[in-house]
């Protein structure tokens, strides 16, 4: 009874639509230029993925307490401002206390400012919605957007590398697949995991 209630209480939608049926990238295929491109390594798919959701906690704070003063004809260069300004802050706090993630990463850091899903919630979801709702939602889409990279990069680097976290995990032997530290490999890992999340949730392709 009280679950039941729960589950139709708005704020339990929203969560459970970022994390699930509506995941960032296995149902509505966004931001995965930066799940093919920063997979082959757990802790740059954990920097990564950090970042994203900092800047998307942040913006649905900033868009949501201004979305009845921001004009529809300047909203999309708004949200760009918006989040362009928490990239900087994201990127500086990595090249400073994680130079060796911020090299391995290079471009991709600055390219969190066109990521599709920071820009897609901001224009469906923060300048409609309550700060409390959009913080919900923020989260949701980040950890949903954080466990599909990390376990994607499990496997990548533990394949490719022999690895996790840099701690050999393969035996002895192992040959490293060198095809999961490229971009086919990661295609591959993706559109499993595309295929998997889409026929539990009976998601048409």
């Amino acid at each position: 009874m009280i679950f039941a209630r729960l589950k139709s209480t708005e704020e339990f939608k929203t969560v459970a639509n970022g994390l699930w049926r509506d995941h960032p990238i296995f149902s509505m295929v966004l931001g995965i230029c930066t799940a093919l491109a920063v997979s082959n390594k757990v802790d740059n798919a954990i920097a990564m993925s950090a970042g994203t959701t900092f800047v998307l906690v942040a913006t649905a704070i900033i868009i949501s307490l201004l979305r009845k003063l921001i004009s529809t004809r300047v909203r999309i260069i708004t949200f760009m401002i918006v989040i362009a300004s928490f990239v900087i802050i994201v990127d500086k706090a990595i090249e400073a206390f994680f130079p060796s993630i911020s090299e391995a990463l290079g471009p991709y850091i600055g390219l969190i400012i066109t990521n599709c899903i920071i820009m897609g919630r901001a224009e469906a979801f923060y300048i409609q919605n309550k700060v409390h709702l959009s913080i919900l939602d923020a989260l949701a889409n980040g950890l949903g957007y954080t466990y599909t990279l990390v376990s994607i990069a499990i496997i990548r680097e533990a394949l490719g590398f022999g690895t996790i976290l840099g701690i050999r995990v393969m035996p002895a032997g192992w040959t490293n697949w060198v095809i999961m530290a490229m971009a086919p490999g990661a295609f591959f890992i993706l559109s499993v995991f595309i295929w998997l999340s889409r026929t539990l949730a009976k998601i048409e392709p």
